[in-house]
């Protein structure tokens, strides 16, 4: 958990430069302005990802190292042929989890969030998932536990494989030649993000694109059908937690409403979309019919709410960056407050957002749990080690950033 937070710290600002230079790029370079709010939510998104994940909110319901103690063939060491073979199972293991989650009811509620985003810039690489709290998708490495691959290089490889998969989610790199017949590049990504329905469900590898072709998932971009982004049932919201928990949440209405016990158990595993039909014809979900026309969601936000929300996203920044490095100071149960301050931060922000004139409320129970740790550790946990006046800094943001939000939801 210390050493994944490490490996953020370098990581966050880097992938923050690389969202801003492609801003930078799409302004100058095509004249074109990337939406602030589609960039925050991707962003709040990916805090929320990663502070779950460095929590250890999560269960492992069989680990890799059990199954190579009680599966492995043989035994191999760690050499460079040995992470060559791990970073390709892997691959082949992130091909069959993809398409599971997009196939199957249950499992697109962990992966929606990646597509929530009606634009496709590399912030929306971002979008990760805070509802899969089972990893049952481990069982996918099981060859390379029967050839008794060591966990500690996987434990290498996972990461790069999924840093390995940021660079192609932008739409300013065209086709790449020869690349497109080997990789994933941004071409061919684009078509996976797309709802055209010449596009849908296709191109799910993740590194190596020939496992699209051997299963028959394989398309090229066309050049007289230009992608179109986003899921056909949209979310129409910035908040990355409701959106977590959308289709989860129409799942269990539907199982509860519908009047047939046979769609109530077979709701989970049927293809994703599906519903029951009493229940689709009683309670219609909107869903887009034609892809190229339709109004995405984008509240009016002023200029002077624009740069609050980029102040905002730099105070949570601060506050990350400070939980990475310091979470094994920090320790139990202190990183867990820690962590609802954050989902905290997050919600009232999205809200905020959203347009939410009851957003206010959310900003006071960030506040108040803000000044619940400064009032039972008498400091932002030891921020004073690093500024003897930290903690009055920490007060004095939490006191402003309430008053604005009331301002800003009083105008709305």
């Amino acid at each position: 958990m210390e050493t994944y937070g490490k490996i953020l710290l370098i990581a966050i600002p880097v992938f923050l430069l690389l969202v801003l230079l492609e801003m930078a790029y799409a302004y100058r370079n095509r004249h074109r302005a990337m939406r602030t709010n589609d960039i925050i939510s991707s962003l709040l998104s990916g805090v929320t990802n990663i502070t779950k994940d460095v929590l250890g909110l999560s269960i492992v319901i069989y680990s890799y190292s059990w199954m190579v103690g009680q599966f492995a063939l043989m035994h191999i060491e760690a050499t460079w042929l040995t992470y060559l073979i791990a970073f390709i199972v892997l691959d082949f293991s992130g091909y069959c989890v993809h398409r599971i989650q997009h196939e199957y009811n249950f499992f697109w509620n962990g992966h929606l969030v990646h597509h929530s985003s009606e634009e496709f810039n590399l912030a929306c690489a971002l979008r990760q998932s805070i509802s899969g709290f089972a990893n049952i998708f481990v069982i996918f490495l099981l060859p390379a536990a029967l050839l008794g691959v060591p966990d500690k290089v996987i434990a290498v490889v996972a990461p790069l494989h999924l840093f390995a998969q940021f660079w192609y989610h932008t739409s300013f790199i065209k086709k790449m030649g020869l690349f497109e017949k080997l990789i994933v590049t941004p071409s061919l990504h684009r078509v996976h993000h797309a709802i055209n329905p010449e596009y849908l469900d296709k191109n799910y590898s993740q590194i190596f694109i020939f496992w699209d072709k051997i299963f028959g998932t394989y398309q090229q971009e066309r050049p007289d059908i230009p992608p179109v982004y986003g899921i056909t049932r949209p979310v129409r919201t910035w908040n990355p937690v409701k959106i977590n928990f959308q289709h989860l949440g129409l799942l269990l209405r539907d199982a509860w409403r519908t009047h047939s016990w046979r769609d109530r158990l077979r709701i989970w595993l049927m293809p994703t979309g599906w519903r029951p039909a009493d229940v689709q014809e009683k309670y219609p979900v909107y869903k887009i019919e034609d892809v190229y026309h339709f109004e995405k969601y984008n509240p009016a936000i002023s200029k002077r709410a624009t740069a609050w929300l980029w102040l905002q996203l730099i105070a949570l920044l601060f506050f990350i960056c400070f939980l990475f490095g310091n979470i094994a100071a920090i320790g139990s149960p202190g990183i867990f407050y820690y962590g609802l301050f954050i989902f905290l931060f997050v919600y009232a922000l999205a809200e905020l957002m959203d347009g939410n004139p009851k957003a206010w409320i959310w900003e006071a129970l960030k506040g108040g749990c803000g000044l619940g740790i400064l009032y039972s550790y008498g400091d932002w946990f030891m921020l004073k080690t690093y500024m003897t006046t930290g903690w009055l800094c920490v007060a004095g943001y939490l006191f402003l950033s309430f008053v604005t939000t009331i301002i800003f939801t009083k105008r709305s």
